[in-house]
């Protein structure tokens, strides 16, 4: 056990920190005003079918149309699914249907968030319903028995899923044995199976009654600790720390119902001095925005996060070895892959994800820095895929994404920029006004032009580029006047006619 959980909570929002070794692996943040959606349950309304992307957007009451993929609707009898699953609970359906013959315009459907909405894209839907207790998930519309690929003990396998099949009997629905069951008694098994049951039928009771037309919230998934009290493998928590008395007490009733292990290891933090800077915490979040960062050895990492993909590239920088240039650059790549492992999880980086180490002439460095990289992403409970290093030593890999990336939670788009990083120079804002002084003359009769513009672009008009005002003065036949808009960005100008 070497991961302590701190909790922040205030009335706004509530910070969740995983620090591992005192060094801070993952931060989640939940805010009042947007709780996360991921496992809700809702009745929807089909707003539009889409047979060429064989999709549908789904109406459940949010800003944005929630998307639902063709392979996310459960068929009438459809139960594919394979023998086993990795340790979320996650299985796969195949689906043949055509996504018009399932769904038309109008259709009431019973959907659950499998995914946030992320940017500009809306909330993605599953109509294969799932529900997770402490030690099962439960799928109502599945009659499948799995096992987490992570109990590797055969016995126990077998045990679990003969406990499993016995507690189905004939109530159906199919359920699938986490990692946290692992040695857990038959009857607390058949307690949670009971448990879920009941949950089941108090989603559906509302669902029947609403009205065909209607969109409503059918369940929503705990709060954001009582969340990661369940999900976090118990055996792996060394110490729980809230710093709110009101948050601890329903934490320690949580742990106490359901898992009684960690009720001694869940404390109140009442120091004066605030949770998350007693660990350095918030220095780290702050550093987990920054572009660059940087390694023990001198080397530096730069992670760039665009809409399509994220790009590492790894740079030796103050660097200079002590043999020579390949084991200089085998050391800063196997320090790299350990510190992208952990970016990647801190910074909950998903989707494509481009590495470029620098550039490894023997084979055998390559698959260390591989190695490196798989184990530091081995504690990961997001899925992800690695390929080996391309012709052009880039390392591509996937990690699932679920939520927003902590950039995207705490930053916005710079106003002056828009979020591409750059702005024009002053030079090509006054080219530009130039070309746009010499379009206005030649359109509209005017006594003289106001231009106005920001103090550094009106600055370099009157000194460097006095004589280029000077000599288009001459040319349109009209004077220039300048004025300083303090409000006005260096991009921004405007052209008046007096």
């Amino acid at each position: 056990m070497s991961d302590e959980i701190l909790v922040n909570v205030t009335p706004q929002e509530t910070r969740v920190a995983v620090v591992e070794n005192g060094l801070l692996q993952e931060v989640y943040i939940e805010r009042s005003s947007k709780r996360g959606l991921v496992g809700n349950i809702y009745q929807g309304k089909v707003s539009r079918v889409l047979p060429g992307m064989q999709a549908a957007f789904i109406e459940i009451g949010l800003e944005r149309t929630a998307f639902l993929h063709v392979s996310d609707i459960q068929q009438p009898g459809g139960d594919n699914t394979e023998g086993d699953v990795n340790g979320n609970g996650e299985s796969g359906v195949r689906q043949e249907a055509t996504i018009e013959s399932l769904l038309h315009d109008g259709q009431k459907v019973m959907v659950q968030v499998i995914k946030d909405p992320l940017g500009s894209k809306g909330a993605r839907l599953t109509m294969q319903i799932s529900m997770p207790s402490r030690y099962l998930v439960f799928m109502p519309a599945m009659s499948h028995i799995g096992i987490s690929q992570k109990i590797e003990d055969e016995a126990e396998r077998q045990r679990l899923r003969t406990v499993l099949e016995r507690g189905v009997g004939d109530a159906g629905g199919g359920y699938i044995a986490r990692t946290a069951a692992e040695g857990v008694s038959d009857e607390e098994l058949l307690e949670d199976m009971a448990f879920l049951r009941k949950l089941w039928v108090s989603v559906k009771e509302p669902e029947q009654m609403a009205k065909p037309s209607s969109t409503m919230v059918l369940y929503e998934d705990l709060p954001l600790v009582l969340r990661m009290l369940r999900d976090f493998p118990a055996e792996q928590i060394d110490k729980i720390r809230i710093d709110s008395r009101e948050a601890y007490q329903r934490a320690h009733d949580f742990v106490a119902r359901f898992i009684p292990e960690l009720a001694p290891r869940t404390e109140h933090y009442p120091g004066e001095r605030p949770i998350f800077d007693l660990y350095s915490v918030e220095d780290e979040i702050q550093r987990a925005l920054e572009r660059t960062v940087q390694l023990k050895s001198g080397g530096h990492l730069c992670i760039d996060q665009t809409e399509a993909m994220t790009t590492v590239d790894v740079n030796t920088g103050a660097f200079v070895g002590h043999r020579n240039l390949e084991e200089t650059i085998f050391k800063t790549n196997l320090e790299a892959a350990q510190a992208i492992a952990r970016q990647l999880k801190l910074r909950n980086l998903g989707g494509i994800i481009i590495i470029d180490f620098i550039d490894m002439h023997e084979d055998d460095h390559k698959q260390q820095v591989l190695r490196a990289l798989e184990k530091g992403l081995e504690s990961d409970r997001a899925k992800s895929f690695i390929c080996d290093v391309s012709p052009l030593g880039l390392v591509e890999m996937t990690r699932k994404r679920t939520r927003e990336s902590l950039g995207h939670v705490l930053c916005e788009p710079c106003s002056v920029c828009g979020g591409t990083g750059s702005v024009k120079t002053r030079e090509t804002v006054c080219f530009e006004i130039f070309r746009e002084l010499m379009r206005e003359a030649r359109q509209f009769d005017a006594n003289k032009f106001l231009l106005l513009a920001s103090q550094e672009v009106v600055d370099l008009l009157l000194d460097e580029e006095s004589t280029s005002v000077a000599e288009l003065e001459d040319f349109i036949g009209k004077p220039i006047q300048l004025q300083v808009e303090t409000l006005y960005t260096q991009e921004q100008f405007d052209v008046v006619l007096m």
